[in-house]
């Protein structure tokens, strides 16, 4: 029986070990983690259907099924609710890129990788643009200071350097990701009414990083 290791000879995984990642959530008992799904499940249709400002935690509560108490002292108030539902969809989104089924996890060329991520991306912030755009606006540089950002950024990085060595993969990664700003999604998107498949095409045109 072979002992190589499987990420090893795939020569377009990262390094996950290295990579900043998202805290791990806290462990907690089998009733309060579905609690917790419910309460989050519940805001993100409520986003989805009318946008966050339309959530109240009574509204959760009420689409949860979980008591309003339950849901103050899970999350403290709306505003905490809104960054818990983003991390936690961020931490799905992380796991998906990092060890999900190839093309967006490894197994792949790093090109079909580079690709699938991209596109994956313009999907995440589309389905979360409103959140993140009041996100951005509250603090335009958090995005960059952010872990999640940190880890979007190595794995750019990671997979444009094996597409173009010796090249400034650092920098190049921070401009791969620089039109997924949520204050250009939400104008491209929704002012412009650009669809997500335009979007794709437009990404993958702009950066054409195949050597």
């Amino acid at each position: 029986m072979s002992t190589e290791n499987p990420q090893a000879a795939d020569a377009t995984a990262p390094p996950f070990g290295l990579l900043p990642t998202v805290g791990a959530p806290v462990p907690e008992r089998a009733d309060a983690a579905r609690n917790r799904r419910k309460i989050l499940d519940a805001a993100a249709r409520i986003v989805a259907e009318d946008g966050p400002d339309a959530v109240t935690m009574n509204q959760v509560a009420h689409a949860s099924g979980i008591g309003v108490g339950t849901v103050y002292r899970r999350f403290g108030d709306v505003s905490q609710l809104l960054w818990a539902l983003l991390d936690d969809r961020e931490r799905r989104f992380q796991e998906a890129y990092m060890s999900g089924p190839p093309p967006l996890g490894p197994g792949a060329p790093a090109a079909e990788r580079l690709d699938a991520f991209l596109d994956a991306l313009v999907d995440r912030v589309g389905e979360q643009r409103e959140i993140l755009l009041a996100a951005h606006s509250a603090a335009p540089r958090g995005r960059y200071l952010s872990g999640a950002y940190r880890v979007m950024h190595t794995h750019v990085a990671l997979l444009i350097g094996r597409l173009l060595p010796g090249s400034d993969s650092a920098l190049l990664a921070h401009l791969a990701l620089a039109p997924f700003s949520p204050d250009l999604m939400h104008h491209l998107s929704v002012d412009q009414e650009l669809s997500a498949d335009r979007l794709k095409a437009g990404v993958r045109e702009l950066l054409r990083l195949r050597a």
